[in-house]
């Protein structure tokens, strides 16, 4: 599957389109980053407890849109973005979303 974040897909050729795709996760915090990430705020530094759990959340998130595309046909999504909101204290939703497209 070929992502890309702008319109096109350079040196392909856009086919046919199937519309937007999305893949989204809820993560929650837990005490043990807290815990870390409090102290980091002391001497400061990277978060590196929250830096792994956003990698995790824009993998699984992006895994979920591209399956979403396999299943329509796609080859490809173009215009991946995205976008991050809070769902409840604590938990926040990681959101991608492109549409996908059949390159050639």
């Amino acid at each position: 599957m070929l992502l890309s974040n702008i319109e096109e897909v350079p040196g392909k050729r856009i086919v046919e389109f199937y519309g937007i795709v999305t893949g989204s996760t809820v993560r929650a915090k837990n005490v043990g980053r807290d815990i870390m990430a409090g102290l980091k705020n002391i001497v400061g530094g990277e978060l590196k407890g929250y830096t792994e759990l956003l990698e995790e959340s824009r993998k699984q998130a992006i895994e979920r849109m591209v399956t979403q595309a396999e299943s329509v046909g796609a080859n490809a999504v173009v215009n991946v973005r995205f976008s991050t909101s809070s769902v409840a204290q604590g938990a926040a939703e990681l959101f991608a979303y492109g549409t996908a497209v059949r390159v050639d």
